[in-house]
């Protein structure tokens, strides 16, 4: 070979080795990059993941505490149901004036009911009967 065509390669092969030792620079600056978003990622996927279990908590804390309301309420609903007894006052009115209502009686006699309801409208005997059967006077 002659001394032109070896100065040539050792120059190539020179500028091959500088060459290699740039990327390898530059893939250790991508591979410090990487890391780095990695660590970024990670800390953020943390918060996510902390944000939503705490969210989860607080949302199953305020499930609880609605199911509780509920039940106080149907609860204390049944009691007020089951604790009235009494007609709104002009159903008592009107029972007392057609003389079907006695203070002893607790139940009333259906016959003597249906005439004392015979003034009323058809939709209002109905309601005075639904009013009744919610309170427990008749059946």
């Amino acid at each position: 070979m002659n001394e032109e065509l070896t100065q040539q390669i050792i120059a190539s092969a020179e500028r091959l080795a500088s060459a290699a030792e740039s990327l390898e620079k530059a893939v250790g600056r991508l591979d410090a990059q990487q890391q780095a978003l990695n660590a970024q990622v990670d800390r953020i996927v943390a918060a996510v993941d902390e944000n939503e279990t705490e969210s989860r908590r607080q949302l199953g804390a305020r499930l609880a505490e609605l199911e509780r309301t509920n039940a106080d309420l149907k609860a204390e609903t049944a009691r007020h149901a089951a604790a009235r007894k009494t007609l709104p006052p002009l159903v008592t009115a009107l029972l007392a004036k057609t003389g079907c209502v006695d203070p002893g009686q607790d139940k009333l006699d259906m016959a003597t009911l249906d005439k004392a309801l015979a003034v009323l409208t058809v939709d209002q005997r109905i309601a005075v009967k639904a009013q009744m059967a919610r309170a427990g006077i008749i059946g």
